[in-house]
Order: structure tokens, then sequence, then C-alpha cells
């Protein structure tokens, strides 16, 4: 999984807390990161339909839709992509041994464990939601860290 994930994810509970819409620039100087390999991520979430780009003077970016119907998967298969990390090359088939392709009727048991663990990965990623994300900040640096984040967001930018 890319970097670009951690801080996508962080961008979208960031814009919870947002009362309008964020810069990206904004965002990135919020979490100490490079503007310009932050915008690809904005760009992968846009493209996604899970935040969108409000035009004008105090633009920047929101989420689509409420941070509870955004999952981490969701977040994950923006920036990411939906293909599974295990890709079986069917190398049973292959060397001095190799079981003929005809045999091979049934994925081999490496195959289906890498694939079993792969649905459980994204069934967990999808049972939590950007909302959730958020509530935990907020419990783990304090009940009001979004309010300090919203805060923050409403002071101009450095120069």
């Amino acid at each position: 999984m890319s970097g670009g994930v951690e801080w996508a994810l962080h961008c979208c509970v960031v814009l919870t807390a947002a009362d309008r819409p964020v810069p990206a620039a904004r965002l990135a100087e919020l979490l100490d990161v490079s503007a310009s390999y932050l915008a690809k991520q904005m760009q992968a979430l846009s493209r996604a339909g899970l935040i969108e780009s409000v035009q004008g003077h105090s633009g920047g970016y929101v989420l689509t839709r409420s941070s509870a119907e955004i999952t981490v998967l969701d977040v994950v298969e923006a920036v990411d992509g939906a293909t599974p990390p295990f890709i079986c090359t069917e190398i049973r088939q292959r060397g001095p041994m190799a079981t003929p392709a005809a045999e091979c009727t049934t994925p081999c048991s490496i195959n289906r464990a890498m694939m079993s663990a792969d649905r459980a990965w994204r069934m967990a990623l999808r049972a939590v939601s950007v909302a959730d994300l958020a509530r935990s900040a907020t419990v783990e640096t304090g009940p009001g860290s979004l309010t300090d984040i919203r805060g923050w967001l409403g002071v101009p930018a450095r120069l």
C-alpha cells in the first residue's frame, strides 16, 4: 500500500472538521507533506467521487457525501486501485514437475489463502468509515482536536 493512502485518509478526516472548502496547499501545510504529491492523492479521491473541488476565491476540497458513507476501502481503492495484491501466475504448471493445465481446475492452496486474506482485509477496511476514523482521532488526540483543526483551517495561510 502506498504512502498516499495514509495522506488521503488524513485529508478525509480533516475534511470532516472543515466548515468550508479546504485548499490542497492548506492540507499539505497542516499535514507537513509535499503539496505536489498530496495534489495527486486529492485528484485520485476526486476521480473516485469521494471529494470534489470547489472553484473560486474560497475554493478547495469538500467531501461529496457524509463521512459515515465513505469507507477506508473506498479511499484505499481510490488511491491504489482495486487490483488484488496477489496475482497467481500458476507456477505449479512450470518446471520439470509441472502439473498439466488440464489438472489445474481449481485454484491452488496458496492462491486460496491469499484470496481469503484479501477478502478479509477488504471486509475489515469496508467496515471502517472516515467518520469512525474522525471519532477515533478525537479520542486519541483529545476532544477538541477536530475543533482545533477547524480553527487552524480558518486562519489565513502563512506566506
